[in-house]
């Protein structure tokens, strides 16, 4: 089965940067891109069946009416839905994919992402969806769960478009962060890019050993690794302060763990990253 990347289309804000980040992963794997449209059923119910209320008199014409107003909605959000992929499709195309394929399912967003993993190399997601503009909330509901979800690579997308060349990989030495190096070497999404290496903690002969490791691993397989720092403090606040201070395009971590505290504790510090990152975030799981 060829593996592909997915990205995720919802007409909200970000649908123009997901397409062309997901454009971006495509051609740097050389593999094909399906654009995903989900009609939610929070948000797009399937027309009701109201058969079962039929001989309750007087009602039973503002049932048939009810019914019709489901079912022409539904057609419409439908058709909505299919004009979000051409357009998609179009932008996609603009930016080099010649031929993307377009994808519409109808269910949960979540269990629908996670039914099409098994060929499925990236997603490529938002950092809200539509609807999802609270200023207190700054990451989407379903985000977060599709991460805790999903068991492949997810790019974030945030702001507008540009090109990664430089990538800060979050390393904190973990087995989990281990084997995010594991990735990184076999895939050639990051090929060719200069990739610095951060680990947050005290500066021991431990997390010495560790990030040499890592780099070492990268520049084995022919990644350019410029710069392996240590710094001390919170892991969010470190992380962003040297995305900014150089000038980083793409962050690279891990996600939430599996026991119960780590998952608590991983979890709490990819959704803090993630609602204040300026810039994608490549969450390996």
């Amino acid at each position: 089965m060829t593996e592909q990347v997915y990205a995720c289309i919802d007409g909200s804000v970000s649908t123009r940067t997901v397409c062309d980040y997901a454009a971006w992963a495509s051609q740097r794997l050389s593999t094909s891109l399906i654009l995903l449209h989900v009609l939610d059923r929070e948000s797009y119910p399937v027309a009701a069946d109201y058969s079962g209320n039929i001989g309750l008199g007087s009602q039973e014409q503002l049932l048939k009416q009810l019914a019709a107003l489901d079912e022409e909605r539904a057609k419409l959000a439908i058709q909505h839905g299919l004009h979000m992929l051409e357009a998609a499709k179009e932008r996609v195309k603009s930016d080099g994919v010649a031929n993307a394929g377009c994808m519409q399912r109808h269910g949960d967003l979540v269990d629908c992402i996670a039914e099409q993993q098994g060929d499925m190399r990236v997603l490529v997601m938002g950092k809200q969806g539509a609807g999802e503009t609270h200023p207190g909330r700054q990451v989407g509901t379903h985000l977060e769960s599709v991460i805790r979800t999903l068991h492949r690579p997810i790019l974030v997308s945030t702001g507008t478009f540009k090109a990664p060349e430089r990538v800060l990989f979050a390393f904190d030495g973990s087995p989990t962060s281990r084997k995010g190096v594991e990735r990184l070497v076999s895939s050639p999404l990051l090929t060719g890019l200069q990739i610095d290496i951060l680990l947050v903690g005290a500066e021991t002969v431990e997390h010495k050993e560790q990030i040499k490791w890592a780099a070492n691993a990268l520049i084995t397989a022919g990644f350019s690794v410029p710069n392996t720092v240590i710094r001390a403090g919170e892991v969010d606040e470190v992380i962003q302060q040297y995305c900014q201070q150089e000038k980083i395009d793409l962050l690279v971590m891990g996600a939430y763990g599996h026991s119960r505290i780590r998952q608590f504790l991983v979890g709490s510090t990819t959704t803090s990253m993630i609602t204040k990152s300026t810039i994608p975030l490549l969450i390996l799981r």
